[in-house]
């Protein structure tokens, strides 16, 4: 089960090492192997909230995820996008932006770095309201339940997490973006580029979330409707229209992952660059990693490790508001990528060892309850 999910990971960390020793040596082999570890331990939280969305397609979304996902995860996300930032940011072409890349890797990374508050501002609001929308669900499972209790009861007022996303985005903007530096230590105001990047987020989230929300539950009711049909008339099988509608719920879902990712991916691609500007190096680490993260995804699916631990998904979402948070407080000040990854390890192994707790307490109860049970059956025979 490990090598079948794992493989293609196996072989892309092999051959993204030989690449990197060919390329630079023994120095590029040991820099790729620490981005392969930093994009690795920044995204498990993005493997367990992809698994709580992917267990709901079917094998072949899932196999949609492996492989064209992961075209769109390590060459758009991790070689593209960097480079798109610095086509746009610099108005130049992408021809010109990959040769600076190349040939003059330290303005590269200067023009990556003052394009950072627009992306932490859009990365962060993104991701700021996947966390906002999952506290306040009422859910039957609570982890903190003195935390999520009257959170859940605050979640009943219309667009609440569209308003505190919203001040969040303007108190950014006014306490960080004015005073954001730029390379020299010179004050710039970006409190116009963080609103209007953050504004971004905030709309790609609630089209990308809505349409798969929308489909997701068109396609319960069909599921719902064509269970009431296949009781009144099993032999007539499946509507044609379930099967159409199942596509358009899969892709929306697919999109709202690939642009879950991307977010997710911001941290990783501008904490790469205190490693290192070389685009090649970093597309070669950070590559791996986002291997290694889809292929967990699969893992957590098939094993039903969210069904087994389920307080696993709050602790990743709880990860995702840190590290929405984070992004926006680097628009100003910069946060060491130990600390980032720490935050989301720390709240996601608090989460998994909350969940063995449970699941031994319940185990517990259970034994008691068959032992009284028999207790009472010998009771009775005598």
């Amino acid at each position: 089960m490990v090598l079948k999910t794992f493989g293609w990971s196996f072989a892309v960390t092999a051959l993204g090492l030989v690449a990197a020793v060919l390329f630079g040596g023994w120095t590029a082999f040991g820099i790729v192997a620490i981005l392969s570890v930093l994009e690795i331990s920044l995204s498990f939280d993005n493997a367990v909230v992809n698994a709580g969305i992917l267990k709901k397609m079917n094998a072949f979304w899932q196999k949609i995820f492996l492989t064209i996902g992961i075209l769109i995860a390590v060459f758009g996300m991790r070689l593209v996008f960097p480079v798109v930032i610095v086509a746009v940011s610099a108005s130049m072409g992408p021809i010109e932006a990959v040769d600076l890349a190349l040939s003059d890797k330290d303005r590269y990374q200067e023009l990556v770095t003052d394009a950072h508050p627009a992306i932490a501002a859009f990365g962060g609001m993104f991701l700021l309201m996947i966390f906002l929308d999952f506290i306040f669900e009422d859910r039957d499972i609570k982890w903190l339940g003195w935390l999520e209790r009257p959170l859940a009861k605050l979640g009943k007022i219309d667009m609440l997490s569209v308003c505190i996303a919203l001040v969040v985005l303007l108190i950014s903007a006014l306490t960080f973006a004015t005073n954001a530096h730029q390379h020299g230590g010179a004050h710039v105001d970006k409190a116009e580029t963080v609103l209007l990047s953050g504004i971004a987020g905030l709309i790609t989230y609630m089209i990308v979330g809505g349409l798969s929300g929308y489909f997701e539950d068109k396609l319960e009711e069909e599921e719902e409707h064509e269970h009431e049909e296949e009781e009144k008339a099993r032999a007539e099988g499946k509507p044609v229209s379930a099967v159409a509608l199942a596509g358009k719920a899969a892709f929306f879902m697919f999109l709202y992952l690939e642009v879950l990712d991307a977010s997710f991916s911001f941290d990783g691609v501008i904490g790469a660059f205190a490693i290192t500007n070389d685009i090649v190096l970093m597309a070669l680490g950070l590559g791996i990693g986002a291997m290694y993260v889809r292929s967990l995804t699969v893992y957590l699916v098939r094993q039903g490790t969210l069904d087994e631990y389920v307080y696993l998904e709050h602790g990743a979402h709880y990860a995702i508001g840190a590290l929405a948070m984070i992004l926006l407080v680097t628009i100003q000040y910069e946060i060491h990528e130990l600390i980032t990854g720490s935050i989301g390890v720390i709240l996601i192994g608090w989460s998994f060892w909350s969940s063995v707790r449970r699941n031994r307490a319940l185990a517990a109860a259970e034994g008691k309850a068959e032992a009284s049970d028999e207790k009472t059956e010998v009771s009775s025979g005598v």
